[in-house]
């Protein structure tokens, strides 16, 4: 995976720190998705449609450690979620790592450490895409050939479809919401119908036997969206 899949969510009611951090990390060639409340990040099903949260402690509508305990009770438990706050008491940055955050960020923050952080939190979520392979048993997805195989034998898919699968894939484990398959795999708008998704995912799942039978089901999550699973 390169960084123009890697979608980096932030949860931040400042809008001065929201533009400074997205043109850090636009830069950083991260696309950001700005949330502005807890309220907006549901809403917007935003666990289902970010690889990693830079979450503020202080919102207008809720505190960032219930965010961070509602994710970790979810499909999507598996997000990274880096606190990015002005609290810099030590008692709050305990907190927040012991409440499983994968890294804690004191505002005002610094380009490069912010930067270097999130590379490092990706890494060890297995996103920051350092090799070209990923390997499922008995799934083998080759990002340089664009290929899948099973067993060792190649399965023939289109390009959008391994677009999907190589999206899916990479999530394994986590909800992935039909609004960020429109937006990272077909690259149109949220607003336009989800139908084509299912449609896609439907054939997807009959291509790769992703129902259970090679030990990985690609799931439907009602009114969420999709979870490749192990069975």
């Amino acid at each position: 995976m390169g960084r123009q899949d890697q979608v980096i969510g932030l949860l931040e009611d400042d809008p001065d720190m929201a533009a400074l951090v997205t043109a850090w990390l636009d830069g950083a060639g991260y696309p950001v998705r700005w949330f502005r409340s807890a309220t907006e990040f549901r809403r917007r099903q935003g666990a289902g449609s970010v690889d990693l949260l830079l979450l503020d402690w202080m919102l207008p509508d809720a505190a960032g450690p219930e965010v961070l305990a509602a994710i970790r009770a979810s499909g999507n438990a598996r997000l990274p979620v880096v606190f990015l706050t002005a609290r810099d008491a030590e008692d709050d940055i305990v907190r927040g790592l012991a409440e499983n955050a994968d890294d804690y960020i004191v505002k005002p923050p610094r380009q490069r450490e912010l930067l270097a952080r999130v590379a490092a939190v990706l890494r060890r979520h297995a996103l920051d895409g350092e090799g070209d392979t990923l390997e499922l048993p008995p799934y083998v997805l080759d990002s340089t050939r664009r290929r899948i195989s099973i067993d060792g034998e190649d399965v023939e898919l289109t390009q959008r479809e391994f677009a999907l699968a190589s999206f899916l894939f990479h999530r394994h484990g986590r909800i992935v919401s039909r609004d960020a398959l429109l937006e990272h795999v077909w690259n149109v708008s949220s607003a336009v119908s989800t139908r084509t998704v299912d449609t896609h995912v439907s054939r997807l799942r009959k291509k790769l036997d992703l129902a259970g039978g090679k030990g990985w089901r690609l799931a439907a999550v009602y009114q969420h969206g999709y979870r490749l699973e192990q069975v």
